[in-house]
């Protein structure tokens, strides 16, 4: 590596400033190919980097900021350090969030019945309220056309970000999740799942988002707490018993196919086997034990009911129930009452919204009797799509699953032993690993009932009365790939067949989002499309992530990769922690905490937003703190100044001259432990300890380090030579150290004397920084000197003397050795200090003190 590629020196600039340094560096980092990924190394060369494509569905945050800086910090690093990186960036544009960004913008609603019209245009400007809640509808097709058109701008929108940030990608490596490559990969990789029997559709209860219409997998829910009530119901059991269920939905009472306690209760043993007649209904439903039952909750003794919940779909299943769905795809209940439940009364429940039934039903038990007491509110958790403002209802629909180890307890195993040998950054969060996979109660279900997104690779023949055969699905030959099965025939069919007896039809669902993002690594990497590629990047070195989504992301892609390939799809994981307001709130939209990062590196630089972003940890929470970037914003502006300080007294004409004197030496040697920790840091993913070790001894090379040599480098001779080589060895190194974290100061400062880019430029070693010295160092005289220099100005001060006030006399008094050492820095001590005499006591002190005669 060397750093001579891109461009000459261009000298010290009169009056630097950062103020435009952005749009300068973006620009040539561009023009002359600065982080061009080199295809030609073999892959020990090669440093491959899992990107996360962030959502294009609206602005980016300071959470994509804080994470994508550190994920940048590793690139720069690793390309210094002689690897060539591969660093692409991609955009997450298929799925839910886009559709509901498009739907709300342009006030529209797909309606696949509709045909596609195309000279339908949308709308010139986003429109008002009253357009999205009685929104246009459109055909599928003109739909996905719309999502296109609005994702492509969000893109330009979000690159613009990223380059402003400095993100050393390579742009020539974007993809998006919808696009061409994308969706040949994830049907391939669906395909193959399908022929291994990875891949199965099943009809089963599912979990369904009213609001989006759509099923949702288990890694997509979150517990929100709600307030409710239970409500006390009367059953009758044998001989007119009276048996007392609390619920919190009565209005799923028409779905009761079951009561259930616990083996071990005592209360109920005798009614175990046999039946109990529900209130308002009259339906015989049996009695069961499960241990699932808690015999604390409630009355001990609860209703079976398909489907309130998780528990009473496993109760459905492991006492293998009879099946009564009351509530329908758009969250009403059915208008037909489910067979063996008396019509008459669910009559006034049939096309009610929950709500609405609930309070009916309510009505009707007080009515009958059987409503004991009144309803006891309570808050409870309830079940919601992540991305859902409406509670979860469960639904029986057919939908395509993933096996994941849900149900499999040998897979279940293979991925646990994946995630052991995984290297997780921090290391604890290996455990929200485990903790999810030894946790999952069913396999991943990979099919939505939308539009934008990789359309399920399959079609299904038509028997003679129209029905599809479900159970052998038609399928194309990868070649095709990708395929939309909605608007192509099947190989031997003609279009003409589509929904006719006898034909075919496609399936009309879309893949999980999750399915085509959990395959970054082989659409980014050319996986059966570039062979040659793929060996140099694949399996890839980081996959730097958020610890939230390690339930979705990071788990789907080792299992997609384990089923595939047979190994882990990267060596590393880095997780990030969320970012804080001020308050120590995780920021979010809906708390209305959340700054807009643009307006930020505007306003402060870029340089200084990324200090603030690499003041947190891997794994660790940050607060978004304006006073840490004012901070960031310092230190670059410190970097320039000092470097032109430096610079100005010749140090370019002296970088490969060796320093001699003691006090040069000093700092070198302190310099090279500062080198140590720094790579140590970054080779642990440790960018916050890198920063700390590198800032700390800027400060202290500026304050201390120049004032105390800077008499002697305006000067001429040996000593003057000494200073100026131990300044540019310094400049040099410490550019290359702060290069990950503050590329554009950097690079200014880099181009003022040195050739190249500082980000192309190998980083720096001990070796290097030892070879600068005519002699090895003592790292601690410099904080000797720093101490004495020190006591010299505070005696200023308390005089109220300026630092350039002459000292007549000054008396060192302390241990002989400490004044010793001291005197080999004397002279410098002496110019630094305006001391016109200053006289070495040894042993009147047991530590150093300097006293100020004036």
């Amino acid at each position: 590596m060397t750093d001579t590629t891109i461009s000459p020196r261009g000298g010290v600039p009169e009056r630097p400033s950062l103020d435009g340094l952005e749009e300068t560096w973006a620009r040539r980092w561009q023009e002359d190919g600065t982080y061009a990924f080199d295809r030609t190394k073999e892959r020990s060369d090669v440093y491959a980097i899992d990107t996360p494509p962030p959502t294009v569905s609206g602005e980016l945050h300071m959470g994509h900021v804080f994470s994508y800086t550190h994920t940048d910090t590793v690139a720069r690093f690793q390309r210094m350090r002689g690897r060539t990186v591969f660093y692409p960036m991609g955009w997450d544009d298929n799925g839910l969030p886009t559709e509901r960004r498009v739907q709300n913008v342009y006030g529209v609603r797909p309606d696949p019945s509709l045909p596609y019209d195309k000279d339908w245009r949308p709308p010139a400007a986003p429109v008002d309220d009253a357009a999205r809640k009685n929104p246009t509808a459109i055909s599928r097709r003109n739909f996905i056309e719309l999502c296109e058109l609005l994702t492509v701008e969000d893109e330009k929108a979000f690159e613009a970000l990223w380059r402003r940030l400095g993100l050393s990608v390579d742009w020539s490596l974007t993809y998006t999740t919808i696009g061409s490559a994308a969706r040949a990969a994830s049907q391939r990789a669906f395909l193959r799942n399908l022929a291994r029997g990875e891949a199965y559709q099943a009809e089963a209860p599912t979990l369904w988002d009213i609001g989006y219409g759509t099923a949702v997998a288990q890694a997509e829910l979150e517990d929100r707490e709600r307030p409710g009530a239970y409500h006390r119901l009367r059953f009758t059991g044998p001989d007119g018993r009276e048996v007392l269920i609390d619920t919190t939905r009565p209005e799923l009472l028409p779905a009761c196919v079951a009561l259930v306690c616990h083996p071990d209760d005592e209360r109920y043993a005798d009614l175990v086997g046999a039946a109990a007649r529900t209130p308002v209904f009259g339906v015989e439903v049996p009695v069961r034990a499960h241990p699932l039952a808690d015999p604390a909750k409630g009355t001990g003794i609860a209703m079976v009911c398909t489907f309130g919940d998780l528990t009473d779909v496993t109760w459905w299943r492991e006492l293998r129930l009879d099946t009564r769905v009351v509530i329908g795809r758009d969250g009403r209940l059915l208008p037909e009452p489910p067979a063996g439940v008396p019509a008459e009364p669910y009559a006034a429940l049939a096309g009610q919204t929950v709500n609405g039934a609930r309070r009916t039903l309510v009505e009707l038990l007080a009515d009958a009797g059987d409503l004991v007491g009144e309803p006891r509110p309570i808050t409870h958790p309830v079940k919601f799509y992540e991305r859902g403002d409406r509670p979860l209802e469960i639904v029986s629909t057919r939908q395509w699953y993933l096996r994941n180890g849900g149900r499999d307890a040998g897979l279940r195993e293979e991925l646990l032993a994946r995630g052991r040998e995984l290297r997780w950054v921090p290391e604890h969060m290996r455990h929200r690993y485990e903790h999810w996979v030894g946790g999952l109660t069913g396999d991943w279900l990979v099919s939505r009932q939308r539009f934008f997104g990789v359309p399920v690779p399959v079609w299904y023949r038509l028997d003679d009365a129209g029905e599809p055969d479900w159970s052998h699905p038609l399928t194309p030959d990868e070649a095709m790939l990708p395929i939309d099965p909605t608007s192509e025939p099947p190989t031997g069919y003609e279009e003409s067949q589509r929904g006719e007896p006898g034909g075919f039809t496609g399936d009309p669902d879309v893949l999980d989002t999750w399915a085509t993002s959990s395959l970054t690594p082989q659409i980014v990497g050319g996986w059966e499309t570039d062979p040659d590629l793929f060996a140099r990047v694949f399996p890839m070195d980081l996959r730097p992530q958020g610890h939230d989504i390690i339930r979705t992301w990071l788990f789907a892609t080792v299992a997609r990769s384990h089923l595939e390939h047979g190994a882990l799809p990267w060596h590393t994981a880095v997780l990030s922690g969320w970012i804080l307001d001020p308050d120590r709130k995780k920021m979010s939209k809906s708390k209305g905490n959340v700054v807009t990062p643009m307006a930020l590196l505007e306003r402060n630089g870029s340089d200084a937003v990324r200090y603030w972003a690499a003041n947190g940890k891997p794994g660790m929470d940050l607060a978004f703190d304006p006073a840490q970037v004012k901070v960031g914003r310092r230190l670059a502006t410190k970097l320039l100044n000092a470097s032109r300080f430096a610079l100005g007294l010749g140090a370019a004409d002296a970088l490969r001259a060796a320093a001699t004197q003691p006090l040069d030496t000093a700092m070198l040697a302190e310099l090279s432990g500062v080198v140590a920790t720094a790579t140590t840091a970054f080779d642990g993913y440790d960018h916050t300890a890198a920063l700390m070790a590198t800032e700390a001894f800027f400060w202290r090379f500026c304050d201390d380090y120049i004032e105390l040599v800077k008499e002697r480098a305006y000067g001429t001779g040996p000593a003057a030579d000494s200073a100026r080589a131990a300044l540019a060895t310094a400049l040099s190194v410490q550019l290359r150290l702060f290069a990950p974290v503050l590329p554009f100061v950097t690079e200014e400062v880099w181009s003022w004397w040195r050739y190249g880019s500082v980000h192309r430029s190998p980083w720096p070693t001990t070796y290097e920084v030892g070879r600068a010295m005519e002699a090895p160092g003592d790292p601690e005289l410099l904080r000797l000197a720093a101490d004495a220099l020190g006591q010299v100005r505070r005696a200023k001060s308390e005089r109220k003397l300026s630092m350039k006030a002459d000292v007549p006399l000054a008396e060192a008094l302390g241990p002989a050795a400490v004044l010793d050492r001291l005197g080999t820095v004397a002279d410098d001590l002496r110019a630094a200090g305006r001391i016109a005499k200053l006289d070495l006591l040894p042993d009147r002190t047991t530590e150093l003190v300097i006293a100020c005669a004036f």
